[in-house]
């Protein structure tokens, strides 16, 4: 462990679902993608774009900040779970698949985040060049 490093916080219970739930949402996303728009909320979603899901998860995303922020632990926990998915819908839409994420976040692990953020190459994403400072 670097000196950044801390040692990793035990779950409460263990035992509770874990994210081997996103793995199953997604697929079952994945396999909405193909269904009737008008039956399943997720076929509806991915039929409008890429760009109308993001914007989805953007406010979902925005909902969640405001619960944060007001203190209220029950919607934030179903505000989260609502970003989740939204993420999930995302992911789908741009061809994303969870074990690509699981990857990379397994690369940062143990990594102080000030630095793997300066290992980052010098190219500027679209989201990067539009942030606040």
């Amino acid at each position: 462990m670097g000196a950044a490093s801390h040692p990793p916080v035990p779950l409460l219970n263990p035992a509770a679902p874990n994210a081997q739930v996103l793995d199953r949402l997604w697929s079952t996303i994945l396999a909405r993608k193909a269904a009737d728009p008008l039956v399943s909320h997720s076929a509806r979603l991915l039929s409008r774009g890429v760009n109308k899901v993001a914007q989805k998860f953007g406010e979902e995303s925005v909902e969640c900040l405001i619960e944060a922020v007001a203190g209220n632990r029950t919607a934030l926990i179903a505000e989260s779970a609502d970003v989740l998915y939204h993420l999930l819908v995302m992911w789908v839409a741009a061809g994303v698949r969870p074990e690509d994420v699981w990857l990379e976040l397994q690369r940062r692990e143990g990594i102080s985040g000030i630095t793997e953020k300066a290992s980052r190459p010098m190219l500027l994403s679209i989201a990067e060049t539009r942030k606040i400072p």
